[in-house]
């Protein structure tokens, strides 16, 4: 491993506390907004999560100031290529419902992000889709997604 790769698996390991860190939080601010009826905590905790998301996203366009992508970019970009933000506020909205208040643990709700993600990951790879390489499952792909269902089973029940 060299240290470009080095840098990044740690940016990606910081990215996966985050997302701990994150679930933890709006389960809390689920618990803490919920009244009446009971599905308001966690719609509430989602709006005000993606509500700083913005707040962020807007503070680094501004700091960063990057140009805008043409006219033509954003026509002919594919339309699966837009879900990414509505995808991220369904994770939100799992973690404020699901984290906490004796429904998941932190760790419970991780690791089965973390084993949805890599079944997920490993059909996407193997038939190329969203445009990714294609990398076909081996062997090896289906011990380390069993090794990771283990784990996750291990948590959750033992």
């Amino acid at each position: 491993m060299n240290g470009t790769t080095l840098v990044y698996a740690l940016l990606a390991a910081a990215a996966g506390v985050c997302i701990a860190m994150q679930a933890s939080a709006n389960g809390k601010l689920r618990q803490n907004l919920t009244g009446t009826p009971e599905y308001a905590g966690p719609a509430w905790a989602t709006f005000f999560s993606i509500c700083g998301t913005i707040v962020c996203a807007l503070l680094a366009m501004a700091i960063l100031r990057p140009p805008p992508p043409s006219r033509e970019a954003i026509q002919s970009t594919a339309w699966w290529n837009w879900i990414g933000g509505p995808l991220g506020a369904l994770i939100v909205l799992a973690g404020a419902s699901l984290v906490g208040k004796g429904k998941l643990g932190a760790a419970e709700f991780i690791a089965l992000v973390v084993g949805g993600q890599l079944l997920c990951s490993v059909v996407l790879d193997h038939f190329g889709l969203m445009g990714l390489p294609v990398s076909p499952i081996s062997g090896w792909k289906v011990l380390g997604v069993a090794l990771v269902i283990g784990g996750v089973v291990c948590i959750k029940f033992l």
